[in-house]
């Protein structure tokens, strides 16, 4: 297409976030007109005489404006620019109640993230869910409306991706594919930051719903890379457990036996989480054993479940149970396995995990129809209240 049939007011988001770029950020730091207008006019494909156009001015003063032979000095104008080209006003100098109101807005924002994370950690994900929504909504149409600066992408990123992760919690598994899809639309922001540890998180937990919505090759793939980027020990270790369950669950013992080995090697080097410490990985071991048809190991390795810590998300301990339960019954131990899966029910309803109740119902099978009529009516009781 020819430059004469450039729209003056492009409405690719992904054009807008430019702005966040490293080289915009390079510009926007200097301050200088003449060299963000000459940036806008790159990105977007115009010439002098199509962003005069867009500003209201004629090429020739624009042309002054980018080699420095006009200033704009009143701050109506200044703030007129910003307001069509996207900028928060203070990068020409305008510090107003608007700008006030965005700093504000930011700082709000990352609190919530960060308290809706401890929330779905603790085992209250449909609270972080509520928190979330509402400020995912803003940051979008904030980003829609074209105002795309790096520190709002970024909110939008870590927001998507926390919201992503909360309802992979509080969903059944039917509906799995929509917390996938709200981690995916994080990946279309680390394409603008370029920034690699950034990338790898954002990777590591869309890759981790990709499994739990049964998209095993896509979340193996999503998750090796996340691992391939990981900037240090500590990233590496967060991305490991979720790659060793997406490699069981696929059936590749050998992939999941080479990440599990360097999982153990970490355990002494980085630092525990709620994921990375013995006791999770002493759950995903052993489903990994069961997956990649490995039962008498997984039977062994079952009777010696190391103790929780304070570490452990309270989730980890209904999935523990739910899978400590499957090698039971399939060492023929029913009155172990029912001992755990009821366990898990009470845990899981507590903590309202659809999920959970559905891997118990799958994990009781014809063999503890006590122990499914009961998760199922808790499941149907959650998805009730779900609809309502």
């Amino acid at each position: 297409m020819g430059v004469g049939h450039v729209a003056l007011r492009p409405a690719s988001s992904h054009v807008a976030w430019r702005w966040a770029t490293p080289q915009a950020q390079t510009i926007l730091a200097t301050r200088d007109l003449g060299a963000i207008l000459r940036f806008y006019r790159a990105v977007h494909g115009l010439n002098q005489t199509q962003l005069g156009a867009l500003l209201g001015y004629d090429k020739t003063y624009v042309s002054a404006l980018e080699l420095h032979k006009r200033t704009v000095d009143d701050i109506g104008s200044r703030r007129r620019l910003c307001e069509t080209l996207h900028l928060p006003a203070h990068i020409l100098g305008v510090t107003d109640v608007a700008d006030a109101d965005h700093r504000a807005m930011l700082q709000f924002g990352e609190s919530t993230v960060r308290l809706a994370e401890i929330a779905r950690q603790s085992g209250h994900a449909s609270e972080a869910v509520a928190e979330l929504w509402p400020l995912v909504a803003r940051l979008e149409a904030r980003a829609e409306d074209g105002n795309a600066e790096r520190e709002v992408l970024r909110l939008l990123a870590r927001a998507r991706v926390c919201l992503g992760v909360a309802l992979g919690n509080v969903l059944p598994e039917e509906r799995l594919s929509t917390a996938a899809h709200w981690t995916a639309k994080s990946l279309e922001i680390t394409e603008v930051f370029e920034e690699p540890g950034f990338t790898s998180y954002v990777l590591r937990m869309h890759g981790n719903e990709l499994r739990k919505a049964r998209l095993r090759g896509a979340a193996v793939e999503r998750l090796s890379r996340a691992a391939a980027l990981a900037p240090d020990s500590d990233a590496r270790a967060a991305v490991l457990p979720l790659l060793a369950r997406a490699a069981g669950s696929l059936g590749n013992g050998p992939l999941f036996d080479r990440v599990m080995s360097e999982t153990d090697r970490l355990l002494e080097r980085a630092e525990h989480t709620s994921l990375f410490n013995p006791f999770a990985l002493h759950e995903i071991r052993l489903r990994g054993l069961i997956d990649t048809e490995r039962l008498n190991l997984a039977i062994r390795l079952a009777e010696s479940s190391p103790a929780p810590t304070t570490a452990v998300a309270p989730q980890w301990r209904v999935i523990e149970r739910v899978t400590v339960a499957h090698v039971r019954l399939l060492a023929q131990d029913r009155g172990g396995a029912r001992e755990s899966l009821n366990t898990a029910v009470q845990e899981a309803v507590r903590q309202r995990l659809p999920h959970q109740l559905q891997r118990v119902v799958r994990a009781a099978g014809e063999g503890l129809p006590e122990v499914r009529g009961a998760a199922e009516e808790a499941l149907n009781r959650m998805r009730q209240e779900m609809a309502a």
